[in-house]
C-alpha cells in the first residue's frame, strides 16, 4: 500500500528537479551535489575550494543541516555566497528545498552551483535534486568497504573523493580496496585522493571542475 505513495513522492520531487536543472542549465551554471557520511569533511573540502578557486569561478553553496548555520558561515567567510537549508530533523534535501533556497541567490553571472547535502549515505541519494552531478566524498577515517555497503551512491556519483588521505598513516584504510569497490559500481567513476588540510591531490579535482564548468557552459555532455 505504501509503494504509490513513495512514487507519487519521487515522481513530484522530480518534476520539481527537471525545473531547477531548466533554469540552472539556461544559465550556464554547474550544479554539483556533495553527498557523505557526517564528519567526513565536506565543509573543510567546500572551504578549500571555495578559497583556492575564488578568483577564478563566482560559485555559491547550498547547505543543509539539521540544526545550525555553522556551515553556511564557514562558507560565507570564503566570500561565497552561502544559503542555509535547516532540516529540522530531516534526512536529506529535496528539489522543493534546493529551488527555495535559489531564490536567495544571486545566480546571475554564477559559474558553479554546490549542494553540501545533509550528512547521509542513503537517504540523500534518492532525490534529485536538480544537479548535474553527484559528487561521493568518502573519509580515510571511514572504512574502506563504505561503496560495497552503500552501493546506490558510488553507481550514481560522476566523482568520489578520498578525503583526508593526510591521514592515511594513522588509520586502517585501504585505498586500493575503495577504489575497486567503488570502480566495479562505475566503471566511469572519476576518483581524487585529496586533503584539504594539506591541499594533497587537490589540483586534478580543480581541473576536474573546470573541465565540467567549461562543458556545462558550452552546453555540450559532461564528461
Amino acid at each position: 500500500m505504501q509503494i504509490p505513495v513513495v512514487r507519487n513522492v519521487l515522481e513530484a520531487n522530480d518534476k520539481i528537479a527537471a525545473e531547477v536543472r531548466r533554469e540552472l542549465s539556461s544559465r550556464g551554471i554547474l550544479a554539483l551535489n556533495l553527498i557523505s557520511s557526517p564528519g567526513a569533511g565536506k565543509t573543510s573540502l567546500l572551504e578549500r575550494t571555495l578559497r583556492d578557486l575564488g578568483g577564478e569561478f563566482r560559485m555559491a553553496v547550498i547547505e543543509g543541516d539539521l540544526q545550525t548555520d555553522n556551515d553556511a558561515r564557514r562558507v560565507a567567510a570564503t566570500g561565497a555566497q552561502a544559503v542555509q537549508i535547516n532540516t529540522e530533523g530531516g534526512c536529506h534535501l529535496n528539489s522543493n528545498l534546493v529551488l527555495s533556497a535559489m531564490e536567495r541567490l544571486d545566480l546571475a553571472g554564477l559559474d558553479i552551483l554546490f549542494i553540501e547535502n545533509v550528512g547521509n549515505l542513503v537517504c540523500p541519494v534518492e532525490f534529485d535534486c536538480g544537479e548535474d552531478a553527484k559528487i561521493a566524498i568518502l573519509s580515510v577515517a571511514e572504512g574502506d568497504d563504505k561503496p560495497e555497503k552503500y552501493p546506490l551512491l558510488f553507481n550514481l556519483a560522476r566523482a568520489m573523493l578520498l578525503n583526508k588521505v593526510d591521514l592515511l598513516p594513522h588509520v586502517e584504510f585501504d585505498v586500493a580496496r575503495a577504489r575497486a569497490h567503488a570502480t566495479r559500481l562505475n566503471r566511469d567513476l572519476a576518483v581524487f585522493e585529496v586533503s584539504a588540510r594539506d591541499g594533497s591531490g587537490l589540483s586534478a579535482w580543480y581541473d576536474w571542475l573546470r573541465r565540467m564548468r567549461a562543458a556545462k557552459k558550452a552546453g555540450e555532455p559532461l564528461d
